[in-house]
């Protein structure tokens, strides 16, 4: 008798390899897998048409493939697949799959490899495939049979979903795919949050009692779920101040939210800010360094006398934590009675529209001013515009309610892939991706997926025809040059790109911006339109 999948769809009398995965997959809670596939994962290609409950979506490049993954995974918080051809495909993805790593993000991969028997024989694509998916991620499997490749599925997602997010790559040779296996395998439950100790909590109360500033680096799921409400609480009681990391995977952000101010981009600056503060209560995350080493700079922002205290680490529930933080200084929830403590929120207050008349060159601020002022709710906010974005990214602090993304792992080319993992993630939202020019080109292709699948991103090219954080990153480390072969490294001329071109040549509607008016009326059509847009804001 045939059997039935979560969903009550009919599944397959017999199953091969690759159909046992697919279909554990979809039990294990799998909707979505992003895909660029080669040869050795036919079988799995094969098994979408008669396994029902997973939506495959092409991406032209690995990057796009893993950066999507991590997209989807930060606002659907649950892990979607990737399909991956052998080891150098997986190599493609290996730089969003650190950023994903580095969100805490959880991703399975799916890379298919030679046929067992295949191996000895050293062909073209013959790689460490395994020693390449080690290098990134946090569980890695090889089955030899068939017969193991459900249960080792099943074994993969609930490793991926293990708290905060893990990586967990299944590498799966041609011959376990397309041969007899028995049946799929049962999910299994996933490791939920450790709850953290009342001795954790007990000692931040009586920190937070002790008197002095304490500053609260959150990081997490305490960012966009019900302990930052909590925080705020905290905060508005004790006077502590709330903080998180320049690059931090998700934060709820914009009117109504907590006031969470965004550690700098630069050491020095962090620096000064923290020795404002007496400690550094860390929920989820872990004490801020700099973002590479300089010389005469210290890389470990924490000064020396701000103490350090941990209430949650990563793998541990930071949202309960928090409640119970609340609790124990008698932050009591907004509304409860007497003595309720309210949060220290945003209010609505985005900044005006620049002038009509105003047809000076469009800056990087007028910008950011124009997005913050027309955000919908409920957007979500993709940035890695990095020079472009970090010294304005405070003007939307008062803007509509919205969820704001980050590059986490600094490996540049991410966001077009992130948004468009996310506005699957979160069909119905709007996403707006902020992305300089040259790390845009790192990861174009994801334009064409948008476009075939009809996502509601608006991506805001900032065309500065520069890699301007390499000029700043010159000075710093101390090997300033003034020469022509130093700085063409640098520089976007000769030719300059055309994302309009650019753009239209992958199915995406383009336009360019030169003044704040220009782009304003570009911005507020395309938030107005359907599908994917674009605009090239030269600045």
């Amino acid at each position: 008798m045939a059997s039935a999948n979560q969903a009550g769809a009919r599944l397959p009398e017999t199953f091969n390899g690759a159909e046992s995965l697919v279909a554990t997959l979809v039990a294990s809670g799998i909707e979505v897998c992003f895909a660029n596939p080669g040869t050795s994962e036919m079988h799995f290609v094969s098994a979408l048409d008669r396994i029902p409950g997973m939506r495959p979506v092409l991406c032209l490049f690995e990057g796009v493939v893993t950066g999507a993954a991590d997209g989807y995974a930060r606002m659907a918080g649950k892990p979607a697949c990737t399909l991956l051809h052998l080891g150098p495909g997986f190599a493609n993805g290996m730089a969003n799959l650190h950023n994903a790593r580095k969100a805490q993000s959880p991703v399975v991969n799916v890379i298919g490899d030679h046929a067992t028997y295949h191996e000895r024989y050293n062909a073209p694509l013959t790689s460490n495939v395994t020693g390449f998916a080690e290098s990134i991620s946090h569980w890695v499997r090889r089955p030899r049979s068939p017969r193991t490749v459900a249960a080792d599925a099943a074994r993969a997602v609930r490793a991926a979903c293990e708290a905060p997010g893990r990586i967990a790559s299944l590498i799966l040779p041609a011959d376990t795919a397309w041969l007899a296996a028995e049946r799929p395998a049962p999910r299994l439950e996933p490791c939920v949050p450790a709850p953290v100790s009342d001795a954790a909590v007990e000692a931040a109360a009586r920190a937070l009692a002790d008197g002095g500033r304490t500053a609260i680096l959150l990081r997490g799921a305490a960012l966009h779920g019900p302990g930052l409400e909590a925080a705020g609480r905290i905060a508005a009681k004790t006077g502590a101040v709330l903080f998180c990391d320049t690059f931090t995977p998700r934060r709820r952000a914009g009117a109504g939210a907590p006031v969470v101010e965004k550690l700098a981009y630069r050491g020095q600056a962090v620096l000064q800010r923290l020795a404002e503060f007496d400690r550094l209560l860390l929920v989820g995350g872990e004490p801020p360094v700099s973002f590479f080493a300089y010389p005469d700079q210290e890389g470990w922002l924490t000064p020396p006398d701000c103490a350090i205290l941990t209430l949650a680490h990563a793998h541990e529930d930071g949202n309960a934590a928090l409640a119970m933080l609340a609790e124990a200084v008698g932050a009591t929830a907004s509304g409860a009675g007497p003595g309720a403590v309210a949060r220290i929120v945003a209010p609505f207050d985005p900044p005006a529209l620049p002038a009509p008349s105003a047809n000076g060159p469009l800056t990087a601020e007028a910008v950011m001013r124009v997005v913050a002022a027309l955000l919908p709710e409920e957007a979500i906010v993709a940035d890695e515009g990095i020079t472009s974005t970090l010294p304005h990214a405070g003007l939307l602090g008062t803007a509509a309610p919205h969820d704001y993304l980050a590059l986490t792992g600094g490996s540049i080319g991410g966001i077009l892939p992130l948004s468009t993992g996310a506005a699957i993630g979160a069909p119905g939202r709007k996403v707006v991706a902020l992305e300089g020019d040259g790390s845009a080109m790192y990861t174009l292709q994801a334009l064409w997926t948008q476009a075939r699948e009809k996502l509601a991103v608006v991506t805001v090219i900032y065309a500065n025809r520069s890699y301007a954080v390499l000029n700043q990153e010159l000075r710093l480390v101390q090997a300033a040059s003034k020469g022509e072969l130093a700085l063409s490294l640098l520089d976007l001329h000769n030719p300059s790109l055309d994302w309009v071109h650019l753009a239209e040549g992958m199915g995406v509607p383009a336009v360019r911006a030169e003044t704040a008016p220009a782009f304003a009326d570009a911005f507020a059509e395309a938030l107005r339109g359907s599908g994917p847009r674009l605009i090239e804001a030269v600045i």
